[in-house]
Parts: structure tokens; sequence; C-alpha cells
């Protein structure tokens, strides 16, 4: 009999933790709707959500949407706006040095750079760095070829919510966010997504 009293009561707090869970859930989805009026950034759609890509003209983060512009200087003090590569398919890659994903992911980002028709823009979240110097020193052991930009006051991290590293989006030619990768992307995954892009 008690064990029996001590399983109902398990499953009674499992179905709620459940059920609260859900009704949350649904609550924020609920206020960042709410909160995303036109011409404003919004949430990543979560994978799975949606087969095909829906493509809108607004500006924003999620999948189908244009990628908001931004400009940054190069680790070697260009300037580089986003828009500067409208026409060419983008892959903007947020990263730090002291990341171990970050550093999994970008002899594969090089190589992809390498082999392929695509614009690696690498933006450093510099703010979180012990030094530029050791930005330079990863860049060069690395033998990275592609722009790193030097996000040094976690504006452009903020504008695309970056919240995990490293985060990637893939940015189709015409400028819209065509797949966004939260965590470390390996070679055939980026070939695979790069391939779906025009």
């Amino acid at each position: 009999m008690k064990k029996a009293i001590l399983v109902l009561v398990v499953v009674g707090m499992f179905g709620w933790a459940v059920y609260d869970f859900t009704s949350s859930t649904d609550e924020t989805s609920t206020e960042e709707n709410n909160n995303s009026g036109g011409g404003t950034i919004t949430s990543p759609i979560p994978d799975g959500e949606e087969d095909q890509v829906e493509e809108s003209d607004e500006v924003g983060i999620s999948e189908g949407q244009i990628a908001p512009d931004f400009q940054l200087n190069t680790i070697e003090g260009e300037t580089v706006h986003l828009s500067d590569y409208r026409g060419q398919r983008v892959i903007l890659n947020f990263w730090a040095t002291w990341c171990p994903p970050c550093r999994a992911e970008i002899p594969d980002f090089q190589k992809l750079y390498d082999s392929e028709d695509v614009e690696i823009l690498a933006v450093d979240l510099t703010e979180t760095e012990e030094s530029v110097e050791d930005v330079e020193s990863f860049v060069e052991e690395f033998e990275m070829t592609f722009p790193v930009l030097m996000d040094e006051s976690s504006d452009v991290a903020d504008m695309y919510q970056v919240m995990a590293y490293p985060t990637s989006y893939m940015i189709d030619s015409s400028g819209r966010i065509q797949f966004v990768a939260l965590g470390a992307m390996n070679y055939d995954l980026m070939i695979q997504e790069l391939e779906k892009m025009e």
C-alpha cells in the first residue's frame, strides 16, 4: 500500500512538472511574439519546427528573415559591413579563443573556406577575451585566412542574441538567414546546409 501511494505521489509530481514546464514555455513564446513588432529582431526558430524556411522581408535573426546589417573592424583594422557581402553566401560565426567547441570547428571552417564558394565572417567576442594578442595568436596558430571581425563591445553579439558559443548564421546571397547553428558544426553539416543555399 505504501509503495502504491509513493508511486502515485511521484507520478503526480512528474505530471505537474511537465504541465508547469509546457505552460511556461507557451507563455514565453507568446511574450516573444507580442514583443516582436515590425522590423525588430526576433528569436531564432527552434530546430524541427519548420521543414522549409519561410522567406520574409523583415529584418531579424530567425530563419527566412533578412540578417541585420552591422559594421565591425577586422583584426587588421579594416571596416567591414555585412551588407558588403550581399550577392554571396555567408556564414556568420560567433566564437572566442577560450571556447573549446569553437576551437574544434575552426579547422572545418577553414577547410570549407578553402574549398567552397562561401564567405566566412568570424566574429570574435573580443570583450570576453584576455587580450587582442590572444586572438592574433589564435588566428596565426589555426592559419585562419577568412575575415576575423572584432566585436569589442559585444554589440553585434547582442544584436544577434548570441547565448551559446559558437553560434553560426548561414546567410544566402539575398541576405536571408537560411540556417542557425547553436553550438559547433562539423564539415559535413556545413556542406549539407551550404548546398541548400543560393
